[in-house]
């Protein structure tokens, strides 16, 4: 989503850690989730070159947008035909924006669908290896070995992102038959950022 935000409405949110905004048709202050109780969790706060624009990097709590959808940017826009043509609603997540791993894990998802709805067609890989849980480990665990092959045998750093995509792909193909979305990986990412990884695989044997 996108706002306005005063001084005022920037100290407030360092200090609660709730996204806040100054909202100038209200006049005032304004707590993002204060009456839909759709917060969102301030992690950190970045300035552009200018000092004119902020960025809140946060973890939404419940959906971002009025309209019900998890970003208020839904919407694609082409031009046709000398024509600006827009594609998309809050009801779809098909036309919002993306970073790699968020397009990888809409693409695993229907490519599956797309199989189960129509049994009788040949299945992708990606629907092949949803449905063979032998196969899916078995192609993990090779690319896994694999990915480690590029280390001991020198095989350089494009080898080594090659193989290192083949192991993502397979491994968001396993989250996605578990039903874990990439998001919660991420957040436990986040989550063990400034911990020792010493520490934390203690802490998880205990």
């Amino acid at each position: 989503m996108q706002a306005y935000a005063d001084r005022a409405a920037l100290n407030e949110t360092l200090q609660t850690r709730l996204a806040t905004f100054y909202s100038r048709s209200r006049k005032g202050r304004w707590c993002k989730g204060e009456t839909s109780g759709h917060f969102i969790k301030v992690l950190k706060v970045y300035l552009d070159c200018d000092r004119d624009s902020i960025i809140y990097q946060g973890e939404p709590v419940g959906p971002a947008c009025h309209t019900g959808a998890r970003t208020c940017y839904f919407s694609s826009v082409e031009r046709t035909d000398a024509r600006l043509h827009e594609e998309g609603d809050h009801a779809s997540t098909s036309n919002m924006p993306a970073s790699s791993l968020f397009a990888l894990e809409g693409i695993i998802q229907q490519r599956v669908q797309q199989h189960s709805q129509d049994a009788g067609s040949k299945p992708s890989w990606t629907a092949k290896l949803a449905g063979n849980q032998g196969l899916l480990c078995s192609k993990i665990r090779e690319e896994a070995g694999e990915l480690c092959e590029t280390l001991e045998g020198r095989e350089g750093q494009e080898r080594a992102a090659s193989e290192m995509a083949d192991l993502l792909y397979h491994s968001m193909v396993l989250l996605h038959v578990q039903d874990v979305p990439i998001e919660h990986v991420l957040k436990e990412l986040r989550r063990r950022f400034g911990t020792s990884g010493i520490d934390e695989k203690a802490a998880r044997q205990r």
